[in-house]
């Protein structure tokens, strides 16, 4: 039975200058964010918010959805997917980082790898 068959569901939106996620209906015009009115960023279906506090969670976050990114483990349908990687540490973006500028390959396509050295 697929996940995301059952009824009508919610992506997860995140403001990343507030460090606050919401799961709101999927809205072609954006949601903005309560605090600061900023637009959220979406963030994809199975996304998992840090903690408010945890400020360097927060900026792996923010490298994830700046490089256009979501956090969807599965397809649309939710059939049968393995979930993508997405780093999680700071010590993980840093490397995707190094790589890509020794290599030359987008910053976007390293982060979704589990082994930056690994071609795709």
């Amino acid at each position: 039975m697929c996940t995301y068959a059952s009824g009508p569901d919610k992506l997860h939106y995140a403001c990343v200058r507030c460090r606050i996620s919401f799961k709101r209906p999927h809205a072609a015009a954006g949601h903005a964010c309560p605090e600061c009115a900023r637009p959220l960023r979406c963030a994809g279906h199975d996304f998992a918010a840090p903690r408010r506090r945890d400020r360097r969670a927060w900026s792996v976050v923010a490298v994830v959805l700046a490089a256009g990114l979501r956090y969807e483990g599965f397809e649309p349908c939710g059939c049968r997917r393995e979930p993508k990687f997405r780093p999680g540490t700071r010590a993980q973006v840093r490397a995707r980082r190094t790589v890509a500028a020794r290599t030359g390959a987008p910053l976007a396509d390293l982060l979704g790898r589990a082994d930056p050295l690994q071609d795709a």
